[in-house]
């Protein structure tokens, strides 16, 4: 039996991908609401990432949602979260594994965690289909969300982001 290193950054980040997935589950169930809400910022590109062509084209490298005050539809599972958001008021379902996630900030606690995440061709993305207009706008609008108005800009490149403002000062 070969024995190996043991890759406590790994076990880390981990560890920590759990307590995102943790808050998002109660979330889910209705067990934790205002004032907290949550920005988190993943790679587009990332494989089992599923959103629309035209925001992944909009942002090719990594986007910003919020959940706040109107989002839809949020399912957490093992490996990945699943939401409805409002992109230009058309309602859109997106699917993010946590690995893909690079930042999970509550501003509301001053709490926040950056993750590092392994580079994925951007071919190895899934795109959604284009969302289907005959679809009642208010059955969908009742199982979806607003996106993160911060998220503005599309990003090129990088960004290092600190996350120093959201933890508590001693």
């Amino acid at each position: 039996m070969q024995r190996g290193r043991i890759n406590y950054p790994k076990l880390v980040e981990d560890a920590l991908r759990g307590v995102v997935r943790s808050v998002l589950a109660k979330l889910q169930a209705g067990e934790i609401g205002p004032p907290h809400h949550y920005y988190i910022t993943f790679v587009t590109s990332y494989p089992g990432v599923l959103l629309p062509d035209y925001l992944r084209e909009r942002y090719p490298g990594d986007m910003t949602i919020v959940l706040q005050h109107q989002y839809w539809d949020l399912e957490v599972e093992e490996e990945r979260f699943s939401v409805t958001l409002s992109f230009n008021n058309v309602l859109e379902r997106l699917t993010v594994p946590f690995r893909a996630i690079r930042i999970f900030a509550d501003p509301s606690a001053e709490f926040g965690l950056q993750f590092q995440v392994e580079p994925a061709p951007v071919a190895a993305a899934t795109p959604l289909p284009k969302t289907d207009p005959a679809k009642g706008e208010e059955d969908a609008a009742s199982n979806r969300s607003k996106a993160d108005r911060s998220s503005g800009e599309e990003r090129k490149g990088a960004d290092i982001v600190a996350l120093d403002r959201f933890r508590k000062q001693r």
